[in-house]
């Protein structure tokens, strides 16, 4: 089965259930993806952000952190969000760059896409752009954006040494990626790696802390930063294996304390770097 095909459609399926369900509804079954119930992606905005938002963009927000909050956001900046869903990061960052900075959102669901730009309506916010497109492919210029953010996203693409290639293409000299994502501490069971259901959920394509900043060096970054904000135990991880469908009680020992939230910044050099 392709990952990106299982990715799209569990997005797609959760964008839909938002625009069906409207306000009401919930963007997972079971597990809500958006509530404090689950381990992953609970309690990750404040009240007073989430209030100034339309509920459709809370309830389709799908991350593991609150990349607007790592990135220190300045006026005027031009900021790029990986996999932008229903917009909520993408709506945070148009306010701390103001007027005069712009937002582009990327994100490979037609779903996704109508439900953000739907929301972009109800929020009034006019300097977001929306672009259908993949990660490993941005359509987007050389040298065109301030700040790349992203949440949980990155963990999603079979390809991560293409992504981190095309954020650091697309950078300003100087530029900085702040994101939020999945990593592992150690290796993770070769069970759960191989299991492409289990992509979809931030947990099989995550890269050890040690292979994501070897990664990041590889694209041409520097000054990498990989901050833990949330240690997994192994039973928050195995409410997500089952939720999944796939109990796997015999891997508590191997899994505890394994899986992190984690805020990881880099910079693309002043001069620019060949990032090849």
């Amino acid at each position: 089965m392709d990952v990106k095909k299982v990715v799209q459609k569990k997005y797609g399926t959760a964008a839909l259930r938002v625009i069906e369900q409207g306000a009401k509804g919930s963007c997972c079954d079971g597990l809500s993806c958006c509530s404090t119930n689950d381990p992953i992606t609970g309690d990750l905005y404040d009240v007073l952000e989430k209030e100034s938002l339309p509920d459709a963009a809370v309830l389709a927000s799908l991350g593991c952190g609150n990349p607007t909050a790592l990135a220190e956001l300045g006026q005027g900046e031009i900021v790029l969000d990986l996999g932008s869903g229903g917009g909520i990061d993408a709506f945070l960052s148009a306010k701390r760059v103001g007027p005069t900075g712009k937002v582009y959102g990327i994100d490979m669901t037609e779903e996704m896409l109508a439900l953000a730009r739907e929301n972009q309506k109800k929020a009034g916010v006019a300097n977001v752009e929306f672009i259908r497109g993949e990660i490993e492919n941005i359509p987007l210029p050389d040298n065109r954006v301030d700040v790349i953010i992203s949440n949980c996203v990155i963990n999603l693409s079979g390809d991560k040494d293409r992504v981190l290639r095309e954020a650091f293409r697309v950078l300003k000299p100087g530029g900085r990626l702040a994101i939020a994502d999945i990593v592992t501490r150690g290796g993770v069971p070769d069970e759960i790696r191989k299991n492409v259901l289990l992509w979809a959920g931030c947990i099989a394509g995550a890269l050890e802390d040690s292979e994501y900043r070897e990664k990041l060096a590889d694209a041409g970054f520097t000054n990498i930063d990989i901050e833990p904000t949330r240690v997994y135990r192994a039973a928050d991880i195995l409410r997500v294996l089952e939720h999944k469908g796939w109990s796997r009680e015999s891997l508590h020992a191997e899994i505890e304390n394994k899986f992190i939230s984690a805020f990881i910044r880099a910079v693309k050099p002043p001069h620019g770097g060949s990032g090849q």
